[in-house]
């Protein structure tokens, strides 16, 4: 397996959560909240999502899928359309209350674009720099990896709190 099939791999790990979190998961559940400052299950899967498209859109020099289509009209959150998720307040999370079959449309589009994307990628194109300002400077290779592993993460807490509303 070449890189950009290990990296497919990784994003297709992070899809396979997500379907699995959200599988029959009922409006309640996905908004249940551990306690008034937790995430819910909507807004992590939300956020991990709109970290993938923000960042893969970046490295590709393109827009989101979030504002390329009509998903920012559909999910009608009350904050700025470039919000990921980072630096919200717990009125942010208990904002994101949308349909279940909304978050996979644009989890799956996402996916989607970022699956093609990366069939493109050759072991050079992965050395290219794609974000200066830390020290040292960001590989594509660096950003692929840290959204797979900050998504993974953001799909099991998902699965945590999906665990505790179902016994609660």
């Amino acid at each position: 397996m070449d890189s950009s099939g290990v990296l497919i791999d990784g994003f297709d790990r992070i899809q396979q959560g997500v379907h699995r979190v959200l599988d029959r998961l009922d409006p309640a559940a996905a908004a249940f909240r551990v306690d008034e400052q937790a995430n819910s299950i909507a807004w992590l899967v939300w956020h991990l999502t709109r970290v993938q498209d923000d960042h893969l859109a970046d490295a590709m020099k393109a827009e989101q899928v979030w504002s390329s289509g009509a998903w920012v009209e559909q999910f009608g959150l009350p904050f700025d359309a470039s919000a990921t998720g980072y630096g919200q307040h717990s009125e942010d999370v208990a904002a994101v209350r949308v349909p279940v079959e909304l978050l996979l449309g644009y989890h799956d589009a996402v996916h989607a674009r970022s699956v093609d994307y990366l069939r493109t990628l050759t072991a050079q194109d992965l050395d290219r720099v794609v974000d200066t300002r830390w020290d040292p400077p960001v590989t594509l290779a660096v950003r692929l990896v840290s959204v797979i592993a900050d998504d993974l993460q953001h799909v099991g807490q998902a699965a945590f709190v999906r665990g505790v509303a179902e016994r609660s």
